[in-house]
């Protein structure tokens, strides 16, 4: 069998203190594959991100987006610098992702089956801690669940939770609506389909957004777990700047999809959440509140 044809595009925003770990991963993580190019799109980074990703001993391409333009921008700017008339699929890759060994060839196969769109790893934490990555479709009563009760105990309870926490799950493959955009391989024929990523969420809720629409054509996102990828992340947890921007994006998000009715009950659930949580004294969900109130405050565009 031939090997599929694959490019990685990388995002990078002042990321040269994980991102030498990324690349050095990716010889072994795309064994079995062959793989085209490497793509660094860059956010106009601070740092030595580009001079960093100049000395792996791959195939690399820098792309200068040119300012903070945000994880989407910087994706449509990658995918457009690779002729997709030569490529089987494109995948896209935080900085802070490591990639197991012949991890690129299962998202392959996965992508083999009819209809699959989007293929998905295993994430896990540096200590190869299970990260719970994939999620359902919002809903009102979802956002409502884990307002009153929390996300980690609603996901407990069959399927109220959007986060899929159920470990048998994580053993095995299968579909699911949507999963966390740290490492998705995207078909190229999908990609054509679907279109460019939605640059106006600038951080959050894009994947959730390219998912829920890749969808809606008809294709599905698959996940393998023969696929492993290590991932650090967190940093929203802890940024009030970072959270209110993806509090916000998550009712964005609903509203373009869902009529006024449905929209105002998951505004209010999530709002509720947030000042319940608030009140406890945590800041991010402070941060949180001011901008679902007060659309003045809300991020319009990223620090440069």
């Amino acid at each position: 069998m031939t090997p599929a044809r694959v490019a990685i595009v990388i995002v990078t925003y002042n990321s040269a203190p994980v991102l030498g770990g990324c690349l050095a991963s990716l010889a072994a993580g795309a064994e079995g594959t062959r793989l085209a190019a490497v793509v660094v799109a860059d956010n106009a980074s601070k740092d030595d991100s580009l001079a960093l990703a100049g000395k792996a001993e791959l195939p690399v391409r820098p792309v200068q987006v040119g300012r903070n333009a945000g994880y989407a921008a910087a994706i449509n700017a990658g995918i457009a610098a690779l002729d997709l008339a030569e490529l089987d699929a494109v995948l896209v890759l935080n900085p802070d992702c490591r990639l197991r060994p012949g991890a690129l060839a299962a998202l392959c196969a996965a992508l083999d089956r009819p209809g699959t769109g989007i293929a998905v790893p295993r994430l896990v934490s540096t200590d190869g801690v299970l990260h719970h990555s994939l999620r359902r479709t919002p809903a009102v009563r979802r956002a409502l669940a884990e307002a009153l009760i929390g996300g980690r105990l609603a996901a407990r309870i069959g399927t109220l939770g959007e986060m899929v926490t159920d470990p048998a799950r994580y053993e095995r493959p299968g579909p699911a609506d949507w999963a966390t955009g740290a490492a998705m391989l995207l078909s190229v024929e999908m990609i054509e389909q679907v279109g460019p990523w939605d640059e106006s969420f600038l951080l959050y809720s894009e994947e959730t957004d390219y998912a829920l629409r890749a969808g809606d054509a008809g294709w599905t996102l698959w996940y393998d777990p023969e696929a492993v990828a290590e991932h650090i992340g967190g940093e929203a947890k802890t940024s009030p700047m970072l959270a209110a921007l993806l509090t916000v994006n998550r009712v964005r998000l609903f509203r373009r999809r869902r009529g006024r009715v449905a929209s105002a009950c998951f505004y209010l659930a999530v709002l509720l959440g947030e000042a319940m949580r608030a009140a406890a004294g945590r800041r991010t969900a402070r941060a949180s509140v001011v901008a679902l109130l007060r659309p003045s405050r809300r991020l319009r565009t990223l620090p440069g």
